[in-house]
């Protein structure tokens, strides 16, 4: 068997976290688990992470470079606030079920581990889609194409709760479950909220 560089064994943990989760649920991520899933003995995943924590806020940090930074970019684009917040929020959404689990996992384990730093990081990207959401919100209020009278962390706050309801299709539609459906009729409850 040929020997993988740490950051490839790094990528591999990342994604079995991801699938135990999406695939058996959070109660089944243990190390020995995810051990067993990459391939590798618990020793194995201490070499590449120092603890579950390293491995999470691993995670986390992905998250950001590869939602938030480019969900920045559209918020910053030359797209009409329309086709920015469309983009913007199926951007979010294909990453989400890109990475099935996550969602679950961040929420779950920085709440009931109680642990700051979790809980920092993850307020991190909350906060930076709001300020991004608001700001695409604003531009289309200042462009009058939505309703001046909005309330924009209102309008926030709903847009945060899109992912657990998509956490929840995912989880009883499985096999069934239409992304790009998902996408634009979200999408167009948004836009019926705005104007």
């Amino acid at each position: 068997m040929k020997r993988l560089d740490t950051k490839t064994r790094q990528i591999l943990i990342k994604e079995a976290v991801l699938d135990i989760i999406s695939t058996e649920g959070i109660s089944k991520l243990s190390t020995k688990n995810i051990a067993l899933k990459v391939g590798v003995t618990e020793g194995a995943i201490y070499r590449h992470f120092k603890s579950k924590k390293a491995i999470l806020l691993s995670i986390i940090n992905d998250v950001y470079k590869n939602l938030v930074i480019k969900q920045q970019d559209v918020a910053s684009s030359n797209l009409e606030p329309e086709k920015k917040l469309f983009t913007f929020f199926c951007k979010q959404i294909q990453y989400l079920i890109k990475n099935k689990g996550i969602t679950i996992l961040l929420f779950t384990e920085a709440a009931h581990a109680n642990d700051s730093e979790l809980k920092k990081q993850l307020l991190k990207i909350l906060k930076a889609q709001k300020q991004l959401l608001i700001q695409i919100v604003q531009e289309g209020i200042d462009k009058n194409v939505w309703d001046k009278n909005i309330n924009l962390g209102d309008f926030a706050t709903l847009y945060m709760g899109i992912p657990v309801i998509l956490n929840i299709e995912l989880v009883l539609q499985k096999e069934k479950f239409k992304s790009d459906k998902f996408c634009t009729k979200m999408f167009i409850l948004l836009i019926k909220t705005l104007k």
